[in-house]
């Protein structure tokens, strides 16, 4: 029930979603003697997208949640484990797609090679509410790590997931932890905090490792605008998203803290 109410509330909470609701209800309201409010409504959204296309207004959003966890140092070890969160690779006329998250994958691969002794488990399965889906992100990342080499017997996928508290749940059993073992948790930086506090509940160990960062860590991450609409509009979809995120989670008690820290 979480996983379905969670995908309809946000398909009409997401920025863009939501601009282009209040553009159509403006719209309606133009020809009725509401017209007064649909114009201020119509002059609401043209900001609001105005402000999420160009200003800085999404990488502020979303630069407290990739500060939140600092990456760590890839060669200290060792490692029993790597888990890997899905939401940057699928597949797509029977191949390999990659998103803007891909660098969880590349990291992934990249601490594969220096620590030869863990597993790489990947989480993620279907997320689709309407369409059937015949392949998961797991198969995606099976193609992807056979191709560039991974040993096929160091990876465990987990392909029934569709959301950060089923990938730690699923995950958890599969993996099986044992006390002293070190496990690293691979996924965007933005994404770490709500993360970090599902698998924290799920009681497994997990040291942060983020990546696919967004801002630049730089004092001007608040003040530089953006010369391209849709990757600002992509950060403030992920942001927003995150934020929501935590807030809906903590509610549903999936995680104890509202924003997870080391």
């Amino acid at each position: 029930m979480f996983f379905v109410l969670s995908k309809l509330v946000w398909f009409v909470l997401s920025p863009v979603n939501f601009v282009i609701i209040l553009v159509g209800l403006s719209a309606l309201l133009a020809f009725t003697r509401f017209a007064r409010a649909g114009r201020w409504l119509g002059l609401f959204a043209a900001v609001a997208l105005g402000l999420m296309s160009f200003s800085p207004l999404p990488r502020a959003t979303i630069r407290p949640l990739e500060d939140r966890f600092p990456q760590q140092e890839a060669t200290k070890g060792p490692v029993a484990g790597i888990v890997v969160l899905g939401g940057a690779v699928g597949v797509a006329r029977g191949d390999v797609v990659l998103n803007s998250a891909a660098a969880r994958m590349t990291k992934a691969m990249e601490l594969a090679r220096l620590h030869p002794e863990a597993k790489i488990y990947f989480t993620g399965g279907a997320a689709n509410l309407i369409s059937e889906v015949t392949d998961t992100e797991a198969d995606g990342a099976r193609m992807l790590f056979d191709g560039l080499g991974l040993d096929p017997k160091r990876l465990v996928l987990e392909d029934r997931s569709r959301n950060t508290y089923e990938n730690a749940v699923f995950t958890r059993r599969l993996a099986d932890p044992k006390p002293g073992e070190r496990w690293l948790l691979v996924t965007s930086a933005w994404h770490m905090p709500r993360a970090m506090g599902v698998f924290r509940k799920a009681d497994f160990p997990v040291e942060a490792f983020p990546v696919d960062y967004w801002s630049k860590g730089r004092p001007d991450d608040f003040i530089r605008p953006y010369g391209r609409a849709p990757n600002a509009l992509e950060i403030a979809a992920n942001g927003f998203k995150e934020w929501a995120g935590l807030v809906a989670y903590r509610l549903a008690g999936y995680s104890d803290t509202l924003f997870p820290g080391p």
